[in-house]
């Protein structure tokens, strides 16, 4: 028996440590917080009103919750059936967002999933075995190819995913990647974020803030290289709202991914035969939500001689399953936060 098409949507699905996205076949998409939380008790409950919260309403709402933010440096938390919950709440939310119904009945989901290099790698089945009942078939796919086939750069190219948890590198030769040609290193966004928290308590250790005024701070004002204004933000100081100045730690906290970053690139350049280095040199692709760090991916040019250019869009699934490209421009976009 045949399938009609139209019974069928095709998802493209990113599982980030700190944002989830999807992209269906019907023309929809929508990005979400990485997290979900369940009311830690019956008055809670009853504010809430629902079992389970996803998403900024979760984050939102996290004094009421059981608060998970179950990717964390970008995998799956093992050992740990609450988080492993988390995973498919925050996978069936995404598909409830996209979900149509034909003729009266909801459409067979198949989906691409996007994971980090290192979970495609070593937690690929865990994962598979976590949606389980989520979308009618699955396939696993590492983040950086996932954009390298969006963009169809397949030959002659590295690319390099800057998210929250890690930041993934993959080389394309015109095959399939191997493992050898991918790599994950966990000087991402959050690293970020516990080197700016380090840095602003010990300048300022009277000040009071949490880890989420960090990323606040970050996803407006991160920048490497010369600032082009001040930092300032406003904390509690002794019972008393006050204003501090910011930038140095801001510049410090960010260009602290830049020398690991840097250093894996050039390691992978290495392993590309001689007579094709320079067209992978020449070729990188800097993407995900950190890369969008004002300068980034001009500083990331400098040390080993790049061009780089940064993508600033999801590939999006087409009628047919096949995905759509959208577009890259040189330095940030200001229609995405960092991550």
């Amino acid at each position: 028996m045949i399938e009609d098409s139209r019974d069928i949507i095709y998802v493209g699905i990113d599982l980030g440590t700190s944002r989830s996205s999807i992209s269906a076949s019907n023309g929809k998409r929508h990005v979400v917080d990485s997290y979900v939380g369940w009311p830690v008790d019956v008055d809670a409950r009853e504010l809430i009103k629902k079992p389970v919260l996803v998403g900024r309403d979760a984050l939102d709402n996290r004094p009421l919750l059981d608060l998970r933010r179950p990717l964390e440096h970008g995998t799956r938390k093992e050992g740990s059936e609450k988080d492993q919950e988390a995973v498919r709440e925050l996978v069936r939310h995404l598909i409830s967002l996209v979900e149509t119904e034909e003729r009266g009945k909801k459409s067979k989901v198949r989906a691409v999933v996007g994971v980090p290099a290192e979970t495609f790698r070593v937690n690929r089945h865990n994962l598979r075995n976590t949606m389980a009942g989520v979308a009618d078939s699955v396939m696993m796919v590492s983040q950086p190819c996932a954009v390298a086939y969006g963009l169809e750069a397949l030959l002659h190219c590295l690319v390099i995913d800057i998210g929250a948890g890690t930041a993934d590198f993959c080389v394309m030769r015109g095959r399939y990647p191997t493992e050898e040609d991918q790599q994950t290193i966990p000087n991402a966004g959050d690293s970020i974020d516990e080197q700016l928290t380090k840095l602003i308590r010990e300048r300022h250790p009277d000040a009071q803030f949490s880890i989420h005024m960090i990323r606040e701070w970050k996803e407006q004002h991160s920048f490497v290289g010369e600032p082009k204004n001040r930092v300032i933000v406003t904390v509690p100081i002794m019972g008393k709202a006050a204003e501090i100045d910011i930038t140095q730690e801001m510049r410090s906290a960010c260009e602290s991914i830049l020398g690991p970053i840097c250093e894996t690139l050039t390691g992978l350049l290495m392993k590309v035969e001689p007579e094709y280095r320079s067209k992978m040199r020449n070729n990188v692709i800097v993407a995900g939500g950190t890369s969008l760090i004002s300068g980034l991916p001009q500083a990331i040019t400098k040390s080993p001689g790049c061009a780089c250019r940064t993508w600033c869009g999801a590939p999006v699934a087409s009628r047919k399953g096949r995905s759509q490209r959208g577009r890259t421009c040189r330095g940030s976009c200001p229609t995405r936060r960092a991550a």
